[in-house]
């Protein structure tokens, strides 16, 4: 059995840090893609940022242009575990956040595994 495990999230005030975890479990990814996502109310989900395996300890990361600077994933593959860290949050990245993982098929990430979910609100 394979899960996503999302804690971190809650309500903070804009300009405030929140830092989502994601610990994984039946499964190892250090050698995968693990990334963020998140859906805002009527919104369609987006990508926010995301960490593949680039080959030996090196990963790499990209994130959407909306929360670039703003936003750190990393990883403790000790822990089978991501993060999301959020700085200087915005009113707009309220949203419900998803943790996701899955293998790397070339340069397509197949995320067959998702998080619960864990609601973020920034306040103004």
């Amino acid at each position: 059995q394979v899960q996503l495990v999302e804690s971190g999230g809650g309500l903070v005030q804009a300009g405030g840090s929140l830092r989502l975890s994601c610990a994984a479990s039946g499964r190892t990814f250090s050698r995968d893609s693990m990334g963020w996502f998140r859906q805002a109310p009527g919104k369609e989900r987006e990508s926010v940022a995301r960490s593949r395996w680039s080959g030996g300890s090196v990963y790499y990361a990209d994130y959407a242009d909306s929360v670039k600077g703003r936003f750190t994933i990393f990883r403790d593959n000790a822990k089978n575990t991501v993060y999301l860290q959020m700085n200087s949050l915005k009113p707009e990245d309220t949203a419900v956040y998803y943790c996701a993982a899955g293998r790397q098929d070339g340069t397509a990430d197949m995320f067959d595994y998702w998080g619960q979910g864990t609601q973020v609100t920034v306040s103004s």
